[in-house]
């Protein structure tokens, strides 16, 4: 009998296993990364091409192409695939990502003859009708002006431009503007030139037997058009950090976003940096929330966040309080990294922190579909294949001292930008 009033055996984690997978080359050349692992009938394929804003000749173009590839081909209307899809029980989605543009297809895999070539069509004969192009800039202006009314998309909007430049792919915002300067000559020159054979790459998870990888070449394997995108990533501005207020009239709270910009995750500084960031503000029981919220009760939700692109990154910590709290919000924010600045972290804190750390690596190689993810974001990435066993080492030996340097370098006071939105100066 099992007895419950004993706690079971807590195991330390010593290596992250993350399958190796499979890699095969398509006719064309488009590399196939098969993690099989599954004997249900489930599939994800995910199209990963280098379509993203730094590939853009226009802004929004990127993201625009993305979004109307589903809405027809000379073939199949956008009712139709709609209708396809429904069918078979398939879902296809469109992830736009500042670097890659991709295509995630779910279906179980003997659904696959009659849904590859559904794909494959989008991806030669694409159609970008000009009535669904003014819906989508007209839908899509409706909302920008609606998030232009809450101070946490003003505030996000906001840092990141002051990171990276108003015209950088990273830092520019888009605007009522900007919608209405696209044409489809902007989305089928984007098209052409970035969903291409040799941008991109091709990754399939679940059950994928033999038969499913001859099909993926008969169908995506003829994909013909050839080309690289040719993205050029000027590099951000060498801007001294300051501090930016907004107003947003009639709103009830200020957004609060404190930050610099940061590296990706290359960085032989990134490991460590993931463990001080979880410490200041990256779970729930961080130093933020136990202050700001837990004690002082200034707001709802703090949280401190880094995004990590191939050319680049930021660190942020958001939040939004009452109007009359900023002030002091702001004031504990910076205590809070002062203190990692200058005082060790006890060892009892550290402890939990690599516990909690080590069980998010475990959720991330839990089943074929997150381990093709892990693998798509190293192969994307140009990260070694060990990386998570590389993380996992750094988390579990990285010393009080190591992180008290980290923070020193990377959280300094006089080295944040702040961004303050609220509803008068």
């Amino acid at each position: 009998m099992l007895d419950r009033s004993k706690a079971p055996i807590i195991h330390p984690i010593d290596k992250i296993d993350l399958p190796e997978p499979r890699v095969v080359r398509l006719d064309n050349g488009i590399p196939v990364y098969v993690t099989d692992m599954v004997a249900q009938d489930a599939v994800r394929l995910e199209m990963v091409f280098d379509a993203g804003r730094t590939a853009e000749r226009k802004p929004l173009a990127a993201r625009t192409t993305a979004a109307l590839l589903k809405e027809g081909t000379s073939r199949y209307s956008s009712a139709v695939i709609a209708e396809m899809l429904d069918f078979y029980g398939a879902s296809l989605s469109f992830p736009f990502q500042p670097d890659s543009s991709n295509l995630v297809l779910f279906s179980l895999g003997r659904h696959l003859p009659h849904l590859l070539p559904l794909m494959e069509d989008l991806l030669e004969d694409p159609v970008f009708p000009e009535e669904e192009l003014r819906q989508f800039i007209q839908r899509n202006q409706k909302i920008l002006l609606e998030e232009l009314t809450k101070v946490d998309a003003v505030a996000y909007r906001q840092i990141t431009e002051a990171f990276f430049g108003e015209s950088h792919p990273y830092g520019y915002n888009s605007s009522v503007a900007m919608y209405g300067e696209l044409t489809r000559n902007d989305l089928v020159d984007h098209f052409e030139r970035c969903y291409t054979a040799d941008s991109c790459s091709i990754f399939i998870s679940g059950s994928v037997d033999g038969q499913y990888l001859d099909l993926l070449n008969r169908t995506l394997g003829r994909l013909s058009r050839r080309g690289d995108p040719g993205a050029v990533i000027p590099p951000p501005p060498a801007a001294v950090p300051k501090k930016y207020k907004y107003v947003v009239p009639g709103t009830l709270q200020t957004a609060i976003r404190v930050g610099s910009p940061l590296f990706n995750r290359r960085h032989p500084d990134y490991p460590g940096f993931y463990v001080l960031n979880t410490i200041l503000g990256g779970y729930f029981g961080s130093r933020l929330m136990q202050n700001i919220r837990e004690d002082k009760g200034y707001t709802y939700n703090i949280y401190s966040t880094s995004e990590h692109m191939l050319h680049g990154g930021c660190f942020y910590i958001a939040t939004e309080v009452g109007h009359g709290y900023a002030a002091a919000t702001l004031k504990e924010i910076y205590l809070e990294m002062a203190r990692l600045c200058e005082e060790p972290v006890e060892e009892e804190e550290l402890t939990m922190v690599r516990n909690y750390l080590i069980g998010q690596l475990l959720t991330t190689v839990d089943g074929p579909f997150n381990i093709s993810e892990v693998v798509r974001g190293l192969v994307q990435e140009g990260l070694p294949a060990d990386f998570q066993n590389r993380m996992a080492a750094v988390i579990r030996t990285i010393t009080p001292a190591e992180i008290t340097k980290l923070a020193q370098k990377y959280l300094a006071r006089e080295n944040q930008w702040e961004v303050v939105v609220s509803n008068s100066n």
